[in-house]
């Protein structure tokens, strides 16, 4: 385990993941251990991403079940499957959702030009899509961006939506500040806790307090510390605090500091979040 995760063993931060795939097929086996884990560390929500049509009811009911946020949207490296019928049923369940505290935006859409023969116009054409559903709804998005920042501007710039966070954000200084601009959070998590992530340190560290918000991706990004000998394993909501740590070392704050920072940040992000952690229990 790395310098980083040696914690206070009395946490007495509050933290929020605002990016977690809880309802992947990896966590079908243990999914309650993982958040027993999780809430011991302190993680007391999870915003938890659709990435298909045929995953909104689930997203929606672990949400529910388990006192979460959601979003519901088609990511894009299933647009290759989706149809314009799946964009009827994302309408569909925005409009039953309209009333639900707990459906915080849309997402996660945007758009992915790292993948080899992934059609980018295609793309392109639902993500513009759920940009318009966003501000029917009048909902803040969870961006995909990889090697795409700019493209997923150019739509912004198109369909101004009320702001977001762009997820597990790896682009340029320019790039951030424009993202910053309009209206969105930076999502830093795993790539952020490798020494060799230069860029995304150096931003992470000089970003305003303001602009930043922390996320897992689990199951996927997993920090430095779930790699052992070239394998990859399994990230999870609980290795949260251990990325706040990298992020306080990085932005030399205190912790506690750092887990506010985020708890405000993801408020001014997705805003029907505010509302969920004044609940009580």
């Amino acid at each position: 385990m790395s310098a980083f995760v040696n914690w206070p063993r009395k946490m007495t931060a509050m933290w929020i993941d605002t990016h977690c795939h809880l309802d992947a097929a990896e966590f079908d086996a243990d999914r309650e251990e993982v958040l027993a884990r999780a809430r011991s560390g302190g993680v007391s929500m999870m915003v938890i991403p659709g990435v298909d049509a045929a995953g909104f009811a689930k997203v929606s009911e672990l949400a529910h079940r388990h006192r979460f946020a959601y979003a519901l949207g088609i990511h894009p490296l299933y647009t290759p499957k989706a149809s314009e019928d799946d964009l009827g049923r994302l309408r569909a369940a925005l409009v039953a959702g309209h009333d639900d505290p707990r459906l915080v935006a849309v997402g996660e859409i945007g758009l992915d030009y790292a993948v080899e023969g992934l059609d980018r116009e295609r793309q392109e054409w639902f993500y513009a899509q759920q940009l318009k559903l966003a501000r029917e709804f009048r909902l803040p998005v969870i961006l995909h961006v990889r090697r795409s920042a700019d493209g997923l501007l150019k739509y912004l710039n198109r369909h101004e939506v009320i702001g977001g966070i762009a997820h597990a954000f790896n682009g340029s200084e320019d790039q951030a500040l424009r993202m910053i601009a309009r209206g969105l959070k930076l999502g830093y998590g795993g790539a952020m806790t490798y020494d060799g992530s230069l860029r995304i340190r150096q931003l992470a560290s000089t970003l305003p307090d303001d602009a930043w918000v922390l996320e897992t991706d689990a199951p996927d990004i997993p920090p430095h510390w779930r790699r052992k000998e070239g394998a990859s394993l399994r990230n999870e909501p609980g290795d949260l605090p251990a990325m706040g740590q990298v992020m306080a070392r990085l932005r030399n704050l205190p912790l506690d500091e750092v887990a506010r920072l985020n708890r405000r940040n993801a408020c001014a992000a997705l805003p029907r979040l505010a509302a969920l952690l004044d609940q009580p229990g």
